[in-house]
């Protein structure tokens, strides 16, 4: 948990208290609780979150009080933190698409928020993207579909590329998805494609051990687990000399090769007008999943160049940001 101490150079300041604010009992704020991965992981995600609350008048410790719980990289702690935020009486919890299950079993009842969901109509998070229904709501991040065009970058910038190892978390439903569409890329490009799979932290370097000499490259697939452990599969995978695809630009700018996917600062940012809706009233299963607009492509020279590939410079000129 995140003491709000940590926060208070971001969320300090005056704003007009909200409608909602008001109608509260006498000591008694509106209550958020946030879900994350790890507290560093996320860190500019939950800023991002925070600050536009802040711009829409929701200041922690003023006009509102922010609970926050982070799993520090275990899927099962997900189930632990649900049941607090109920006994707690929360009146809106914010999510990252791995923990909406847990919050949607343990509570129909409190509002709940993912701020990035890979496939949510899928996976069962809501009924439709344009009527969620329910107490459900939130962005989704498209993730599953947009993995054979990861995948296909990858392609550009490791062409004697053969052979494809898939790193993922078997127990986060989320993941199936993606993985089946990667493996179907995989054999659209010719490559062979072998999965690896994680269920927690420890198991993360025997997969790389398993790995090993059978892959010419790596893609990583997104959940709270691998992203909480970014830097250390990073680390193992420069010491392979395995290139890296990623979903995620944070995991990039620790060391990974190249990410395409959202912008999850600018995700987080967005969930903050959803919970910022729902505390001024609206149903949550009357507000539609967003999808996102726009897809960054990042690339880590310094790292390509640490793999001795050379990056064209046609691909160069596409991505939306060269980490040099």
């Amino acid at each position: 948990m995140i003491g709000r101490r940590a926060f208070i150079a971001l969320i300090g300041g005056a704003a007009a208290w909200p409608r909602a604010a008001r109608a509260q009992q006498p000591g008694r704020l509106p209550t958020i609780g946030f879900v994350g991965a790890t507290p560093y992981s996320q860190s500019q995600w939950t800023a991002a979150f925070v600050q536009r609350l802040k711009e829409l008048g929701w200041i922690e410790g003023r006009t509102a009080a922010i609970e926050y719980r982070f799993a520090e990289g275990r899927s099962d702690r997900f189930s632990e933190i649900a049941a607090e935020f109920v006994r707690l009486k929360v009146d809106v919890i914010v999510t990252p698409g791995g923990a909406t299950l847990a919050m949607k079993q343990a509570t129909s009842t409190i509002p709940i928020v993912f701020a990035a969901a890979s496939d949510p109509v899928g996976s069962g998070l809501v009924d439709s993207l344009v009527r969620p229904g329910g107490n459900v709501t939130g962005l989704s991040n498209q993730n599953a579909d947009i993995a054979g065009k990861r995948l296909e970058l990858l392609r550009e910038i490791v062409p004697g590329m053969r052979r494809l190892a898939i790193l993922t978390n078997t127990a986060y439903s989320g993941s199936t998805q993606v993985v089946h569409q990667v493996e179907v890329a995989a054999q659209a490009l010719g490559l062979e494609a072998a999965t690896f799979g994680v269920t927690q932290a420890s198991d993360i370097v025997p997969a790389f051990a398993a790995l090993r000499g059978r892959t010419d490259a790596l893609y990583v697939v997104n959940d709270p687990l691998l992203t909480s452990n970014g830097i250390r599969i990073n680390i193992l995978a420069a010491a392979a000399r395995l290139p890296t695809c990623l979903g995620l630009r944070d995991v990039v700018e620790a060391g990974g090769l190249m990410s395409y996917g959202s912008n999850f600062s600018a995700l987080y940012a967005r969930t903050a007008e959803y919970v910022d809706k729902i505390l001024r009233g609206t149903k949550p299963g009357d507000i539609p999943i967003e999808q996102p607009t726009k897809f960054e492509l990042v690339v880590n020279l310094t790292t390509a160049n640490a793999l001795g590939l050379t990056i064209p410079e046609s691909f160069l000129a596409r991505a939306d940001d060269v980490i040099e």
